[in-house]
């Protein structure tokens, strides 16, 4: 095919937007408005998740107590060992005037005034990379010589892992009826759109242009759309979220909500967008005229 010839389809294909304005404007409305409703979906999501993490981080340090028969030197030298283990991210040590202190901060100082720092043993606050295998992060810590107790929460990582869980497999089987849906919307759209134009169709058939030839205005037709629905519905998407945004921050129960920045994914919600829109737009306008081709 030759450089002119992909030139007048190109140009065909461009020229078909404006001469069927009405279709084509509600073609762009429905991708439009269909890749808003993922895009808002999805970032509820994101944002869900932001909030799950954040929890697990405050939730992700565990307590070792050292062995009553170390010295303090020797309690020190622990760090080294325990900052090893692969799922540890952090560890501080704390001594028994630490200790004490924070006790009695937490309390009435005067009903613990008679406390002796003894009574208090050496610790490690750790931190960790991942709270799903803490279990396995208190094995080896425990393992640790020198190390007395470890108290680890358990409960409340099971239970952030559970909720993480559920809320991903709900995700993806959202966000994939959405897909579906979407699609069969667009690609419905785009189909009625070409139904006003089968007489032209098959003019063309009659003429003796090849299929391909017939296809490609409405496959480039198709992509033009869809690459401009998925531009509108990322312009109109950063709108509504930082409307969303401003309402949620001034609300308030602000200081216990925490947004994600649109800045940390508006890259990936574009690339998403006139993916979408693009294999919609190229698939719509191929199959659009599949029947119309039979003349």
């Amino acid at each position: 095919m030759t450089f002119n010839r992909i030139g007048y389809l190109i140009k065909s294909g461009i020229a078909g937007i404006f001469s069927h304005s009405l279709m084509s404007f509600a073609t762009v409305t429905i991708v439009t408005a269909c890749l808003i409703i993922m895009g808002s979906f999805s970032l509820l999501l994101v944002n869900i998740d932001s909030l799950i993490k954040g929890l697990e981080k405050e939730n992700d340090e565990i307590v070792a107590f050292v062995n009553d028969s170390l010295t303090l030197e020797e309690a020190e030298a622990l760090k080294d060992i325990i900052s090893s283990i692969p799922n540890v991210s952090g560890a501080v040590f704390v001594n028994r005037e630490t200790a004490m202190e924070a006790f009695q901060s937490d309390y009435d100082k005067g009903l613990f005034e008679s406390l002796n720092a003894e009574t208090f043993r050496h610790r490690y606050v750790i931190h960790l990379s991942d709270i799903s295998i803490m279990g396995e992060t208190q094995k080896q810590i425990e393992a640790v010589d020198g190390i007395a107790k470890v108290n680890a929460h358990l409960e409340y990582a099971k239970g952030f892992i559970s909720a993480r869980n559920i809320i991903s497999a709900v995700s993806f089987i959202l966000i994939g009826i959405l897909i579906v849906v979407s699609f069969f919307i667009m690609s419905n759209t785009i189909k009625l759109a070409t139904y006003t134009r089968r007489e032209e169709i098959a003019i063309m058939k009659m003429v003796g242009a090849s299929n391909a030839f017939i296809r490609c205005p409405f496959i480039v037709e198709g992509l033009v759309l869809g690459i401009f629905g998925g531009l509108l519905a990322w312009f109109a998407e950063w709108g509504i979220y930082s409307l969303a945004t401003q309402r949620i921050l001034g609300s308030a129960g602000a200081g216990l909500i925490k947004v994600v920045d649109f800045s940390t994914v508006s890259t990936p919600l574009l690339l998403a967008f006139l993916a979408v829109g693009i294999v919609v737009g190229i698939f719509g306008g191929s199959s659009a005229i599949r029947n119309y081709l039979k003349v």
